[in-house]
C-alpha cells in the first residue's frame, strides 16, 4: 500500500467513524483547553509573585522546573494511583506540564521591561499595582503569550497519552492503531492532532496581536 492508499484509507475511517470522531477530537480539545486555561490562571499571578522577591522566585520555579523535568508519561502514571482512572485525572497532568511555559516566560518578560520607564511612572505618581497593570503587563504581553502557545501546542500532543489512564481524546485511535498495527487509524487520529496544533497556535497569535494592539495605549506613563 503505497502512502498516498494509506492517506485515503485513513481518510475513508475518519468518514465511517465520523460520530466517534467528533466525540474523541471534542475531549481532547477540552482536555487541552481546559488545562492550558488553569495553567494560565495559576502561572501568571504566580510569575507576578515571583518577581517581587528573589526568595519567593527561586521557590516558584523550581517547583515549576520539577514539573517539567519529569517525562509525560510519569505525570500521567503518578496521577493515576493518586487520582484513578478517567478525564479529571488526565486533565491535572496535563495542567501540571503546561504550567512551566506560562510561569517562565511571566517572570521573563516581566523582569525584562525596561527599568527606565518603570522609574517615569513612579516619579507620576503611580502605585506599584497600576505600574504592573498598565505597565509591566502590556509590555511583557507577547512573551507571555509567546509562553502559553507554546503550552498548548506541546498539551495537543501530551493528550494523546490521556488514553492510558482513561482520559479519552484522540489517543484513543492514534495508541490503538499502534497496538493493532493500523495505521489508517493511527493516521485518522494524529493528522487531526496536528492540525490541531497548528490552528490553535494561530488562533493563540492572532489573540496575542489584537491584545497587544490593544494595550498600546497603555504601554507608557503618559497613558495613566
Amino acid at each position: 500500500m503505497t502512502f498516498i492508499d494509506t492517506l485515503f484509507a485513513a481518510y475513508t475511517h475518519l468518514v465511517t467513524h465520523f460520530d466517534e470522531f467528533l466525540g474523541l477530537l471534542q475531549e481532547h480539545l477540552t482536555l487541552v483547553l481546559v488545562s492550558v486555561g488553569l495553567a494560565i490562571a495559576v502561572a501568571v499571578p504566580l510569575g507576578i509573585v515571583a518577581t517581587r522577591n528573589e526568595r519567593t522566585k527561586s521557590i516558584v520555579m523550581g517547583l515549576g522546573n520539577i514539573s517539567q523535568t519529569i517525562p509525560t508519561l510519569a505525570i500521567i502514571a503518578l496521577v493515576f494511583p493518586l487520582l484513578g482512572l478517567g478525564f479529571f485525572p488526565a486533565l491535572v497532568g496535563l495542567f501540571t506540564y503546561a504550567l512551566l511555559p506560562i510561569l517562565t516566560n511571566t517572570v521573563a518578560g516581566l523582569e525584562n521591561v525596561d527599568e527606565n520607564t518603570i522609574e517615569a511612572a513612579r516619579g507620576m505618581g503611580m502605585t506599584e499595582r497600576q505600574i504592573m497593570r498598565k505597565i509591566k503587563l502590556p509590555l511583557a504581553l507577547p512573551v507571555i503569550f509567546a509562553g502559553i502557545r507554546t503550552s498548548a501546542v506541546l498539551n495537543v500532543g501530551t493528550a494523546y497519552l490521556a488514553f492510558f489512564i482513561g482520559g479519552g481524546g484522540l489517543g484513543v485511535w492514534v495508541i490503538t492503531g499502534i497496538s493493532l498495527f493500523d495505521t489508517p487509524q493511527l493516521l485518522a487520529g494524529a493528522i487531526p492532532g496536528a492540525l490541531l496544533a497548528i490552528g490553535l497556535d494561530s488562533l493563540f497569535a492572532l489573540a496575542e496581536g489584537r491584545l497587544s494592539g490593544e494595550s498600546t495605549t497603555e504601554q507608557s506613563p503618559a497613558a495613566g
